[in-house]
């Protein structure tokens, strides 16, 4: 059965939150707002979501879960592991681009929160870094790659990769040269892995 609008779901709770943090930013954004926003008591949005604390953490994990569930569907399709694993770091990169720079003021609100809620980031980074496991481990069983440890691998790939996709970075993406940098980075990196 699909809720109707009237129904209170934690999907409508989170866009709402969104939407609140969009406008009052992090420091400044309450459950009464959200409540408010949604037309129902704050005790409904707690029923939820027991503290802020966990509402914002949702709202954090449901953002970065954007990003790697976009990025899932490259690493299971049925092509080159090299191609793949440049589409996966140019979709990371685009990903994170759009997000800076679409929406400013959202994406400065997730910066906060990403800061408070370390546990969603963890797991976010845990998740990219095992797809990016896969991708190596299907080059090396294919004979395209050479890795003596697929993790270990991965872990370098992301962490060398950090300036196109660590919102720290977010400034620099825009700059002249960037995507020239990015190029030659990723194919350095996919020449390092090259069996």
């Amino acid at each position: 059965m699909t809720p109707t609008p009237q129904t209170l779901t934690a999907e409508r709770i989170l866009e709402a939150t969104e939407e609140v943090l969009r406008r009052h930013g992090p420091a400044k954004a309450t459950v009464v707002d959200v409540a408010r926003a949604l037309g129902v008591s704050h005790g409904s949005v707690y029923r939820h979501f027991r503290t802020k604390a966990a509402l914002r953490e949702a709202v954090t994990k449901r953002w970065l879960d954007r990003t790697s569930d976009s990025l899932s569907g490259i690493v299971a399709e049925d092509r080159d592991p090299e191609a793949r694993l440049r589409a996966w770091f140019s979709a990371l990169f685009a990903a994170k681009r759009r997000k800076a720079g679409d929406d400013p003021e959202l994406f400065a609100t997730y910066m906060v929160l990403t800061e408070e809620n370390g546990e969603a980031v963890g797991e976010h980074i845990a998740e990219l870094i095992s797809q990016l496991r896969r991708i190596v481990r299907a080059g090396v069983d294919a004979g395209t790659f050479t890795a003596d440890d697929p993790s270990a691998t991965a872990r370098a790939l992301f962490h060398a990769s950090r300036r196109f996709h660590d919102p720290r970075y977010a400034v620099e993406w825009e700059q002249p040269g960037t995507e020239a940098d990015f190029d030659a980075v990723v194919d350095l990196l996919l020449r390092g892995l090259r069996a």
